[in-house]
């Protein structure tokens, strides 16, 4: 029972998941399309299992029209056409790579021609053609055990022409899931075919590996790389736009025989330390801590911190978090990041994660970020 449970959730998360895909413009692409094509193949393969376990084919047959179409062998075509647009392969200039979905489409014929009886209720098929049908199966199952491995390492080779180093790590992450899954697949058919063992364990443990392929894709390869990316263009934006310097910033340290000052707005390490923020950015630093700024300024973290609540009435982390909600704002009403997500925003500027950037950013201006955007 949980173990249906769990394949219904992934099936539904995966059909969901490409229906976002290919509906929302904030994924689409073309690399995209054959991904969201990829996990409904996967969720409908996985649905075939729920099927099968349930029995339900015994109740409607003709549901068992899913379970012939060898979705096996269109799976890492997507995955392959996924990876060549998302990495602009030149191989896309030539569109033999569609012959690459002929497995498929012999074993989707063979398959439904073979058990038209079960899926139509028409009359017996003949022997003779079901002698040829054998014969035909018998190779689809060959070229399907040599094509599965084939194609997972010519689509490696592709990953090596990207340059993003942030989107080969993904891809490739994508990848190696991909390949222990289906090799391991084709290892349990082989062993089958030569011994006369049980192998629905190790199906329903790949099965459950396939539920993990959907959740992964879900929150590193869509949204983890999605907002890394968002983050590395917003971070291109801001320089060309404001010039805002991001290399490590390096303060002359003040000397220790200087008179301590009072606490106002004219206080050298004040200053120094509006500089850093204003002119050098260093709230952008999600780490940045009141050891690290003592450092910048030469200056112990309780004389920062006495600075700091002294002249504003804020203590350090509300200081910094005010400078890093005014970049947001700003980086907001500029129309140019329109189409990057609030959440990539607000860790560009600094914020450590999704709740303290909310949090902070409603605390300072009494409304939520997405209600600031919509506002303006």
């Amino acid at each position: 029972m949980i173990f249906i449970t769990l394949l219904n959730i992934a099936i539904f998360q995966g059909i969901i998941l490409g229906v976002i895909i290919l509906k929302s413009p904030i994924f689409k692409s073309k690399a995209n399309k054959y991904l969201a094509y990829a996990i409904f193949s996967l969720s409908i393969l996985l649905l075939n299992l729920v099927f099968e376990l349930t029995q339900i084919y015994n109740t409607i047959p003709f549901l068992y029209f899913f379970d012939t179409i060898g979705l096996e062998l269109a799976f890492p075509v997507f995955i392959l056409l996924f990876i060549t647009h998302q990495v602009n392969h030149p191989i896309l200039q030539s569109k033999r790579i569609l012959w690459l979905f002929t497995p498929f489409l012999f074993t989707a014929v063979i398959n439904i021609f073979s058990n038209l009886d079960t899926i139509a209720h028409v009359y017996k098929i003949p022997n003779f053609i079901q002698q040829i049908i054998e014969v035909l199966k018998l190779i689809q199952i060959i070229v399907s055990l040599l094509f599965l491995p084939s194609i997972l390492i010519y689509a490696y080779t592709c990953i090596k022409v990207s340059n993003n180093v942030q989107e080969k790590k993904w891809i490739t992450h994508l990848w190696l899931l991909i390949f222990i899954l289906l090799t391991s697949f084709v290892l349990t058919i082989i062993v089958a075919l030569f011994l006369d063992i049980d192998i629905t364990p190790i199906m329903r443990t790949l099965a459950l590996l396939a539920t993990f392929l959907i959740h992964w894709i879900v929150y590193t390869g869509i949204f983890k790389f999605k907002l890394a990316k968002d983050q590395e263009e917003i971070k291109t934006l801001l320089k060309i736009n404001t010039n805002l310097p991001v290399a490590e910033i390096t303060i002359p340290k003040v000397s220790s025989e200087k008179k301590i000052e009072t606490f106002t707005q004219e206080n050298s390490y004040f200053k120094k330390l509006e500089d850093l923020c204003k002119n050098h950015h260093i709230y952008r630093d999600s780490t940045l801590d009141r050891d690290k700024v003592a450092d910048m300024l030469g200056i112990s973290t309780g004389y920062v911190s006495q600075l700091v609540n002294t002249i504003t009435g804020n203590n350090f982390a509300t200081y910094i978090n005010h400078y890093r909600v005014k970049a947001v704002k700003d980086i907001i009403l500029n129309s140019e990041f329109d189409n990057y997500s609030l959440l990539a925003i607000g860790l560009e500027c600094g914020f450590s994660s999704k709740s303290t950037f909310h949090n902070a950013f409603k605390k300072i201006t009494g409304i939520t970020p997405n209600a600031y955007r919509k506002q303006h």
